[in-house]
């Protein structure tokens, strides 16, 4: 339909729903004569009166009230297409899936996600939760649009940026020897039994620990690899007098008989860098938005 047949379906639901052509006009900014005139060609068109025009104004025909009745619906349709159209261009709707390996309590992309949320309540959100290799194919295969995940992400055609970075906290029993010591660092684990997820990030957390701790002279480390949740893992804890690793902000629950402490190295605090991954050539509106939200929060996260 021209653009001049739309406004001339405003101009007769607006006169349908006022009490005089006088007064719709001034809502619609005409003239009087104008709204008039285009009121007249469409009903020229149809072949039916809209409007019986009286000595007291215009007032709508049966025909009139039904046409302007539908008419209103086709209008608010084509306002609703219009504005989910400018919203998905902006990145204000849309969808957005985001894929991750550890928990939602992470501090960091829980906040940035409350962020997101607030700002842009049209996003559907779908949040995946994966191992590393399953969210490299599901960005590969753009079921996936972002990882956000504790290692850089490999394969063809993948940006990175580095997000921040987390302290890394070692979990004990609350009446370990080391539980009240002043500062732990990575050798005074090693002849600790530790217990990871066999999902990710446990292996790669387990990986970090071995090299951390390799010494030629000296076995490896007594490592169990549990098919459990991250929260079950911590509860195993002061049951088989483990110890265990992870970021510093999915410690935000209490464990019954477990303490976290921080770990040091060499040049002070150790700790694990997350990294966001996406395919170069994704040009999801919402996901530049995400990057904006990520980048309000922390400065140094820049996008290509």
């Amino acid at each position: 339909m021209a653009p001049f047949e739309l406004r001339q379906l405003r101009y007769a639901v607006i006169a349908a729903e006022s009490p005089s052509f006088r007064q719709a006009a001034q809502a619609l900014r005409v003239r009087q004569t104008t709204l008039s005139k285009r009121i007249l060609l469409l009903e020229q068109r149809l072949g039916v009166p809209l409007f019986e025009r009286t000595k007291r104004g215009a007032v709508p025909t049966p025909a009139g009230i039904e046409f302007a009745r539908t008419a209103r619906r086709i209008l608010d349709d084509i306002d609703l297409l219009t504005s989910n159209a400018r919203s998905v261009a902006k990145g204000e709707a849309g969808r957005l899936a985001i894929g991750l390996s550890t928990a939602l309590s992470m501090g960091n992309l829980r906040a940035i996600l409350q962020d997101f949320f607030k700002r842009f309540p049209d996003v559907e959100l779908r949040v995946v939760e994966a191992g590393f290799d399953a969210l490299t194919r599901g960005l590969a295969s753009r079921t996936i649009d972002v990882a956000v995940v504790p290692i850089m992400l490999h394969g063809d055609k993948l940006s990175r940026r580095h997000l921040w970075p987390e302290r890394l906290m070692v979990a004990l029993p609350d009446d370990h020897s080391l539980a009240k010591a002043e500062r732990i660092y990575w050798q005074d684990l090693r002849h600790e039994t530790f217990i990871f997820t066999q999902s990710d990030p446990g292996p790669h957390a387990s990986e970090l620990l071995r090299a951390r701790l390799r010494d030629p002279g000296q076995p490896p480390n007594n490592i169990i690899m549990h098919d459990v949740s991250r929260e079950n893992l911590l509860n195993l804890v002061p049951m088989g007098r483990y110890a265990t690793l992870l970021a510093e902000t999915a410690i935000d629950m209490r464990y019954p008989g477990v303490v976290f402490r921080e770990l040091h190295d060499a040049t002070g605090l150790s700790h694990v860098d997350f990294w966001a991954s996406w395919r170069e050539d994704n040009d999801n509106p919402a996901l530049q938005r995400f990057f904006r939200v990520i980048g309000e929060r922390h400065a140094a996260f820049t996008t290509v």
